[in-house]
């Protein structure tokens, strides 16, 4: 495993800075998860780790080693890619073993190395089949049984599920978290832009925004105490509703947000009355979207199935204790 170090690491593109001044401690064994939106610099910085961008300036260490300047092949990494990446031409054993083969690893090496990740993911029934034969969740498992056969240090994902549908999206990340409580040896560094794979895989969440670290924690850290709008909107689905003007007035706030699960059915005091807009019922919860006249309707979760006519007149309110009170900045204010 590699305790890895980022130092204010920067990258340009010519004139274009892409990631502006990175501090990030990544620990031994840990599964980070890297998130934020399209273009905020996560599958670059990825990419500065496995040494395929070179850093600009700034310091990166695996375990104190500065490895600015090593080859790829050097830093004890393996890479699994959205796309796959495998060879066409070879069975699902030779994709698994060419990386040993390169290597010059013995036959038996290899042997045991590709039987035992093959087991782990649960795709022996395939090794003498070519990736054609494949479904799109076998291949990228296969993909990921390549990397585990280099038995690296550090494991990096750039959105491995982005091609799946949704149901093999599940199952493949249901096979990840247990590929991380086995391979305890391993540090993994993994990039989505779902940010429901980052709360269910990660140990910590980074997120990112526009080339800048906006928060890091775990992902319970980040949905109950974000440290800023940007977080609080990002983490959790559905978002976090944010309502200002008078409303986020009578809280001493610019804006506040509130959480969908945080919101009751309610003529107490203190209700927002509204109509209802739309109801989706989802079976085990209800989710309504309710007009109070704040620009976006506000979205309420109740649990099972609740039925709402649009139109029909209904009354929200927030529970106290979960309303989030964010400044002018977007940064949160204290009781």
């Amino acid at each position: 495993m590699a305790h890895i170090q980022l130092k204010n690491i920067r990258k340009s593109f010519g004139m274009v800075d892409v990631i502006k001044g990175v501090d990030l401690e990544v620990h031994s064994g840990e599964f980070m998860v890297f998130v934020g939106p399209s273009g905020c610099g996560k599958s670059t910085l990825l990419r500065l780790l496995a040494g395929l961008e070179d850093i600009t300036s700034g310091e990166m260490t695996f375990d104190g080693q500065l490895v600015n300047a090593l080859a790829p092949s050097k830093r004890g990494i393996a890479m699994v890619f959205q796309s796959y990446a495998l060879y066409p031409h070879m069975t699902v054993y030779e994709n698994m073993a060419f990386g040993m083969q390169l290597a010059k690893s013995s036959k038996e090496a290899i042997r045991e190395r590709v039987e035992r990740a093959a087991e782990m993911l649960q795709i022996t029934p395939y090794l003498n089949r070519l990736p054609k034969q494949l479904s799109g969740g076998q291949r990228q498992r296969v993909a990921i049984g390549r990397a585990i056969v280099r038995d690296p240090k550090v494991f990096l994902f750039d959105e491995p599920l982005s091609n799946l549908d949704a149901a093999l999206r599940v199952a493949t990340r249901l096979e990840i978290a247990k590929l991380h409580h086995q391979m305890t040896g391993s540090t993994m560094i993994y990039v989505t832009h779902d940010q429901v794979e980052a709360m269910t895989l990660a140990d910590r969440i980074c997120v990112l925004r526009d080339g800048l670290i906006e928060q890091v924690g775990t992902p319970l850290e980040l949905y109950d105490n974000p440290q800023s709008m940007f977080v609080a909107g990002f983490i959790g689905s559905p978002k976090m509703n944010f309502l200002n003007g008078q409303i986020a007035e009578g809280f001493g706030a610019n804006t506040i947000g509130i959480r969908s699960e945080h919101i009751e059915v309610s003529d107490r005091e203190g209700s927002w009355k509204g109509k209802v807009v739309h109801s989706e019922n989802l079976g085990s919860d209800t989710y309504v979207y309710v007009d109070i006249g704040a620009g976006e309707p506000v979205i309420v979760r109740q649990e099972g199935k609740s039925m709402h006519q649009p139109d029909e007149p209904i009354s929200i309110a927030p529970i106290p204790d979960k309303i989030h009170r964010f400044d002018k900045a977007g940064k949160p204010l204290r009781h």
